[in-house]
C-alpha cells in the first residue's frame, strides 16, 4: 500500500461512526491497537473466532460470510460491503454475558475481491463505548441485523407451514398416469368390454384405432345407460356406445392443469396423449390421493374469481412462486408453471370481460376474435405481474355492420384492460393494449398496419416490430388464429428489409466485451448490469429474427430455441449453451427481484455487481459471452 492509499483508508476509518469526532491524537492511539490487513481475491480473512478479538470492518472491497453445510459445501450466508461490520454475535460477551458458542457450524469469511479490512478489538470498542453516539450507532446496527434475521426467519416459517414442498406442482401427467391404458378397438363387443373391466377392476375403457389414436371412451355408466336401458337388436360394439368427444391432457401437462381439467369438465377420467397417440390415463382419484392444499386453492381461486375478488388470485399465484423459489425448482420449470397460471388468469379475465359486456346490454362478440399477449408474458418470462401488453384481432365481416363490430371490440378492449388491471396487471405506459385503436382491428386492418410498419423503417417501428413479433395466442377462435399467423408470415416474407433492419439493431447494441476482468469491465459508471437490456432482450430478439427466417412466428424463447434446433438452424451444442445462458439470466433476475419484492423495495432489472457472489459473477460472464456469440451468429446470416 502506498502512502496515498493508506491516508485515504485512514480518512475513511476516521469518518466511520465508531471513530468519528475523536481527535487526531486519540485516533492514532486507537489505531495502534487495530490491525489493518490487505487480502487478495478468494483469500480467507481471519475474523473474530474468539469474542475478545472484536469486530471486522470492511474498508475496501467486499467479503462473503460462508457456513459449512451438511453436504460439505460452503454456502454464503451474507455479503459484506464496504463500511459494514462483522462479528456482532460476540457483542454479548463484550457486554458481560458468558462466552457461549453460537452454534456448531463452521463459519469463514472470504475476500470476494482485493480487499482491505480493519480488525477492531473490543479493547478499542470499550474505550469508545463511553461516547453516546457510538452506543447509539452500535444499537442501530444490531437492531437492523435483528430485523433482517427475523424477516428471514418469518419467511422461512411461513413457507414451511404453507407448502413444505413443491412436488405436486412440478409433477406432470406422465408422472401421475396409469400406463399403459386399457384399450379396445371400435368393433369390440360391449360384452367383452364389460368382462375386461371386471377382470382388471377398472371403470373405463379407451377406444383406439390401429395407430393407437383415441377414438372414444366407454365407461361403466355408458354400459348401464346405453346398453341395459337401450334397444339394440344386435350385440352392440364399442363404437355404438362410446363417447366420441373426449377431453384429453398432454403427458407434459402439469399436475394443476390436469386437476383444473377435472374441475372444469366434471369428468372423472382423462386419457393422456402424446400427439394423437394414447399413452395412459389419469383418474380423478389418482389426483385426489396426491392433492395439495395450495394447488387446489390456486386453481379454485382462478376459476371462481369474480371482478371483485380478482386481486386475491395474484397473491395465490405469488404463494406458488414463493414455494417454487424456496424449493429451488429450476427457473425454466418455475416459469413454465407460473406462465400457465398467469395465462389462465388472463384467459379468465377475458371471459369475465365478455360476460360483463353482455350483462351491460352490449351483446356478445359479433364475429370470432382472438387476444394475443406480447412482451414478457408472451415470452413466458413474467414471474410477477407487471404491465399489460396485448392486442385484439377479429374476423372481417361480409355484412354491412362494420361500425357495430368496431364499436363492440372497442368496448371489449376497454373491458379487458379494466379486468386485467383489477387482477393486478398495471396499465402499459406505452399503451400497447387492446383498448388502444392501434392495437386492435380486423384481419384486413392488421394487414394494412403491418404493411405500413414495414414501409416506414423508423426506430419506433423496429421497436414495435420486436414487441409485436413476440406475440402469443391466448384466447379466442383457433381458426382465426391460424389465419392471422398466416397473414403475419405472408407479410414478413414481403418485408425482408424490415427484418434486415431489425437484425442491424443487434449490431448496434452488442453485448459488452468480456476480455477484461469483470470488476474492471464494470467499474466506474458501469457498476450494474441490466439483465433485460444486456441479456434477455438480445437473446430473444436474435431467436425471433432467426425464427422468422425459418418460418417460425409464434412462441416463447424456449419454444423458439427448440424449434430452431429441429429446423437445423442451431446445433444442439450451441442450443444447450443458449439454454443454460437463458436459465442463468432468468434465475439471476428472478432471485434478485423476488428478494426486493419481499423487502418491499422497487423492483428493477438492474443488478448491482457488488451485491452478488463471485461464482454468480462468473456465471454472468459466461452467460453474456454466449448471448454475444448468438448476436454474431445472427449477423453472419445477413
Amino acid at each position: 500500500m502506498n502512502v496515498h492509499e493508506q491516508k485515504e483508508l485512514m480518512e475513511k476509518v476516521h469518518n466511520q461512526p465508531l471513530f468519528k469526532g475523536v481527535s487526531n491524537e486519540t485516533f492514532l492511539q486507537l489505531m495502534d491497537d487495530c490491525e489493518l490487513q490487505y487480502y487478495r481475491k478468494s483469500e480467507k480473512i481471519p475474523y473474530s473466532k474468539h469474542p475478545h478479538e472484536g469486530l471486522l470492518l470492511i474498508l475496501k472491497g467486499s467479503a462473503e460470510v460462508l457456513v459449512e453445510a451438511e453436504n460439505g459445501r460452503w454456502e454464503v450466508l451474507e455479503v459484506l460491503q464496504e463500511g459494514e461490520l462483522f462479528g456482532f454475535s460476540t457483542l454479548a460477551y463484550f457486554l458481560g454475558e458468558p462466552d457461549e458458542p453460537v452454534g456448531q457450524h463452521e463459519v469463514e469469511v472470504e475476500a470476494v475481491n482485493h480487499s482491505y479490512c480493519l480488525q477492531i478489538p473490543y479493547s478499542v470498542i470499550r474505550r469508545r463505548w463511553e461516547d453516546e453516539f457510538v452506543r447509539d450507532y452500535m444499537l442501530r446496527q444490531v437492531a437492523l441485523r435483528l430485523r433482517e434475521i427475523y424477516s428471514s426467519l418469518a419467511e422461512q416459517v411461513k413457507l414451511a407451514g404453507e407448502w413444505g414442498e413443491s412436488e405436486p406442482f412440478v409433477r406432470r401427467a406422465q408422472d401421475l398416469m396409469q400406463a399403459p391404458a386399457f384399450t379396445v378397438d371400435e368393433d369390440e363387443t360391449v360384452q367383452n368390454i364389460a368382462r375386461k373391466m371386471v377382470n382388471h377392476s377398472i371403470g373405463t375403457m379407451l377406444v383406439v384405432d390401429k395407430k393407437e389414436h383415441l377414438l372414444g371412451i366407454v365407461t361403466e355408466k355408458d354400459i348401464v345407460e346405453r346398453v341395459v336401458a337401450g334397444t339394440f337388436t344386435i350385440p352392440p360394439k364399442a363404437k355404438d356406445i362410446m363417447t366420441n368427444k373426449v377431453h384429453t391432457v398432454s403427458r407434459h401437462d402439469y399436475y394443476y392443469e390436469v386437476l383444473s381439467m377435472f374441475y372444469t369438465t366434471g369428468v372423472k377420467n382423462l386419457p393422456v396423449v402424446e400427439g394423437e397417440k394414447v399413452v395412459g390415463i389419469v383418474t380423478l382419484s389418482n389426483l385426489i390421493a396426491k392433492r395439495n392444499r395450495g394447488a387446489m386453492g390456486v386453481i379454485k381461486k382462478i376459476e371462481d374469481s369474480s371482478f371483485e375478488n380478482l386481486p386475491q388470485v395474484k397473491h395465490a399465484i405469488y404463494d406458488v412462486l414463493s414455494s417454487l423459489i424456496h424449493d429451488e425448482i429450476s427457473t425454466i420449470q418455475t416459469l413454465g408453471i407460473i406462465t400457465k397460471l398467469y395465462d389462465r388468469l388472463a384467459y379468465h379475465c377475458v371471459n369475465l370481460a365478455v360476460k360483463s359486456l353482455e350483462q351491460k346490454g352490449k351483446g356478445t362478440p359479433p364475429v370470432p376474435f382472438c387476444l394475443y399477449q406480447m412482451g414478457s408474458g408472451a415470452r413466458g418470462e413474467q414471474f410477477m405481474l407487471t404491465d399489460q401488453d396485448h392486442f385484439l384481432v377479429y374476423a372481417d365481416s361480409e355484412k354491412n355492420n362494420k361500425g357495430e363490430i368496431k364499436q363492440y371490440f372497442s368496448l371489449l378492449g376497454q373491458e379487458i384492460v379494466h379486468h386485467l388491471e383489477q387482477a393486478g396487471y398495471a396499465l402499459c405506459k406505452g399503451k400497447m393494449m387492446s383498448s388502444e385503436q392501434v392495437w386492435r382491428g380486423s384481419l384486413l386492418e392488421w394487414k394494412r398496419r403491418l404493411h405500413l410498419w414495414a414501409l416506414k423503417l423508423k426506430d419506433e417501428h423496429i421497436l414495435l416490430g420486436h414487441n409485436f413479433l413476440s406475440f402469443r395466442f391466448l384466447y379466442g377462435n383457433h381458426s382465426l388464429n391460424g389465419q392471422f399467423v398466416d397473414l403475419v408470415q405472408g407479410q414478413l416474407e414481403k418485408s425482408r428489409t424490415f427484418i434486415y433492419y431489425m437484425a442491424q439493431q443487434e449490431r448496434e447494441k452488442l453485448v459488452p466485451q468480456f476480455d477484461q476482468p469483470f470488476g474492471i469491465l464494470f467499474k466506474g459508471k458501469r457498476q450494474v448490469i441490466d439483465i433485460k437490456k444486456h441479456a434477455l432482450f438480445p437473446l430473444h430478439h436474435c431467436l425471433q429474427i432467426l425464427g422468422v427466417h425459418n418460418g417460425l412466428i409464434e412462441g416463447t424463447t424456449i419454444e423458439l430455441l427448440n424449434e430452431l434446433v429441429k429446423k437445423g438452424e442451431l446445433s444442439e451444442g450451441f442450443a444447450d449453451d443458449l439454454h443454460h445462458a437463458y436459465e442463468v439470466a432468468l434465475r439471476t433476475r428472478i432471485q434478485m427481484s423476488w428478494r426486493k419484492h419481499l423487502r418491499n423495495e422497487e423492483i428493477t432489472t438492474e443488478i448491482k455487481l457488488s451485491s452478488i457472489r463471485t461464482w454468480e459473477k462468473d456465471e454472468l460472464i459466461t452467460m453474456l459471452k454466449t448471448v454475444r456469440s448468438l448476436q454474431f451468429y445472427l449477423l453472419s446470416k445477413l
